[in-house]
């Protein structure tokens, strides 16, 4: 039987996967406790550091139905919970490995899918949410200004015309 402290610990990782976008598991054997408090600090709101037990870690992804981590929960290990942008919380995760070399990445999971660590990588390159939307949303004006002036451009065709029509009639009229 299970005690209630690990029953209890079960439970709030199962909640933590099922209310995250994204999950990276990391090794962090070597980094002092003041390293993982920067790290945690560089992760912001955006996701939330927790060094867990593998064992419990593993039945707490399984109630989540998620078994794509088993491979990565040996060693020491570490979970980014993701709640916000998973692309924020992977740069920060990279770029803290780039100047603590204890700091590895092992992989992880995104919306229900297996990442391996260059996958983590790759995201971390792409650019924030916020970017792409103003890039999305720049492209969409763009193309509107673009449909607008193509629409305008029979319009004003069709406006000379009528103006030349109606000079000539006039000056038809006038003799």
């Amino acid at each position: 039987m299970a005690s209630p402290d690990k029953v209890a610990a079960v439970e709030e990782i199962t909640d933590k996967f099922r209310n995250s976008n994204a999950a990276v598991v990391t090794a962090y054997t070597g980094l002092t406790v003041a390293q993982i408090k920067d790290l945690r600090r560089s992760l912001g709101d955006n996701a939330q550091y927790r060094v867990v037990k593998n064992t419990l870690t593993k039945i707490a992804a399984q109630e989540a139905g998620i078994s794509v981590l088993d491979e990565h929960l040996v060693g020491s290990t570490a979970v980014a919970f993701v709640t916000g942008d998973p692309v924020e919380a992977a740069k920060g995760l990279r770029d803290f490995a780039k100047e603590n070399q204890n700091l590895v990445i092992k992989g992880g999971v995104f919306e229900g899918k297996a990442l391996s660590a260059d996958d983590i990588k790759k995201l971390a390159d792409l650019e924030s949410r916020e970017v792409l939307l103003a890039k999305l949303a720049g492209g969409m004006k763009a193309s509107m200004a673009k449909a607008a002036a193509t629409f305008q451009a029979p319009l004003t065709k069709f406006a000379r015309t009528a103006d030349a029509l109606r000079s000539k009639a006039e000056q038809g009229g006038a003799e």
